[in-house]
């Protein structure tokens, strides 16, 4: 007897996750009864049920709303605040938020995705272009925070905000790399030299910084748009310009001749998360430069000196590829939920403070990109790695930017902006005090 008649396996049609209509709303059928009747597994059992369902839908709604799709960021952008708001006016049961915040937090889920991209995207990269642009990266952080900050202040005079609040209560906590590295210490030196309370100081800080993170997501998709208007702009996703493209092309065809195996990919899983232990290793010893740059280091010499056989480089970067490819949509899921403050981005949003974080945003684009350019890089993927990344909320702020402006592959240089970058900004905040006050 033919079964075809009772077969979910359709040639043709409308699919979600590579799976048919009618398959699709069976799983999530089944995962959001088992969410409200609070049955849903703990642990990432049913943290990756719950999450690969809802980035799905939030990834089919983004990539076809008109205007969100062609100049917002598309699906990215939509699935990080759509589970945020799924979290703040209580659509999901705080079960099932406990769940997906934990799996984040907790269990570690990000530091996973991160070490997978890390490792993966330098050993998959050129190994020349690799130290040419290491080289060059930090004048263009430097050129970002210049003009952001400057910007910013003169702004903030001619509004009536104040040019020095604006730049320290605004700029530098936008441009410090996040809530945990940026933010919070931020708010101890400032409170330190002020004599002021920490938490009074950090409570002025959070809106900027999550409203600036909001705004850096939204230029990353923009960003994005202009490369497509404008092609001379981006190099679509390599950071350093190429002279010689047909010799590029040639290296990496010659590079990516290793075939996907099911080994290949424990391989990869397996140095993605020994790089990540030696990097928490080595910050152990060493707690002043956080555990992701040492692993940036440690990943980025391995590259350069060419330790490791192709064969093992081909495996870190099958790895990173499954990862951003099937996993990517958790993520964003994972960073609406738990470090999205959707009523805080809200409260923020009155039109002096919106203005002054816009422009902070807008400076971070234009100094890194034109001081990018400068020195060999394509003006976007420059504004969007050494501007945004180093303007969002940290690692989770550079998933989403890099997802938002489809750059994933660039996450060790929005790392390297977000860590090395941030620890940049407590020194210079800490001279800004000395001459503003």
């Amino acid at each position: 007897m033919s079964t075809s008649t009772v077969s979910l396996n359709e040639k043709s049609g409308y699919r979600i996750m590579g799976m048919s209509i009618q398959l699709f709303a069976i799983i999530t059928s089944v995962v959001l009864i088992a969410t409200y009747m609070e049955v849903l597994p703990k642990g990432m059992i049913g943290a990756f049920a719950l999450m690969m369902v809802i980035g799905a839908i939030f990834n089919e709604i983004g990539s076809r709303l008109p205007i969100v799709k062609d100049y917002l960021g598309g699906g990215p952008i939509v699935i990080i605040f759509g589970s945020a708001a799924l979290v703040t006016y209580g659509i999901l049961p705080e079960y099932s938020s406990a769940i997906m915040s934990n799996f984040m937090r907790g269990e570690g889920f990000l530091d996973f995705y991160i070490a997978a991209l890390i490792t993966g995207s330098i050993l998959g990269m050129n190994r020349k272009l690799l130290i040419k642009a290491s080289i060059r990266y930090l004048p263009a952080i430097i050129g970002g925070v210049v003009v952001s900050l400057g910007l910013v202040g003169l702004v903030g005079a001619v509004i009536g905000y104040g040019a020095t609040e604006a730049i320290l209560y605004i700029g530098v906590p936008i441009m410090g790399g996040g809530m945990g590295a940026g933010a919070v210490p931020l708010s101890q030196i400032f409170g330190t030299s002020l004599g002021a309370d920490p938490a009074d100081i950090l409570s002025i800080m959070i809106p900027a910084v999550a409203l600036g993170n909001a705004i850096a997501i939204v230029a990353a998709g923009l960003l994005d748009r202009l490369g497509k208007i404008k092609p001379q702009l981006t190099g679509n996703g390599e950071l350093m310009e190429i002279k010689n493209k047909e010799d590029e092309k040639k290296e990496e065809q010659q590079e990516e001749k290793v075939e996907l195996n099911l080994t290949m990919l424990g391989k990869g899983l397996l140095l993605a998360v020994t790089f990540f232990s030696f990097g928490t290793t080595i910050g152990k010893f060493f707690p002043a430069v956080h555990s992701y740059a040492w692993m940036i280091i440690a990943v980025a010499v391995v590259k350069a000196l060419n330790i490791l056989p192709r064969e093992y480089e081909a495996a870190a970067f099958q790895w990173f590829q499954f990862v951003m490819t099937n996993l990517t949509g958790v993520l964003l899921v994972g960073i609406g939920v738990a470090f999205t403050n959707l009523q805080q981005i809200i409260d923020a949003f009155t039109i002096q403070y919106l203005i002054l974080v816009a422009v902070t945003i807008v400076g971070a684009v234009i100094g890194s990109g034109i001081v990018g350019k400068l020195v060999g890089f394509y003006p976007i993927e420059s504004s969007i790695t050494a501007g945004l990344c180093m303007a969002n909320m940290g690692g989770t702020g550079d998933v989403a930017v890099l997802s938002a402006s489809d750059r994933m592959k660039l996450m060790p240089f929005a790392q390297i902006s977000s860590r090395i970058g941030g620890a940049f900004m407590l020194i210079l905040a800490s001279a800004l005090l000395g001459i503003f006050l």
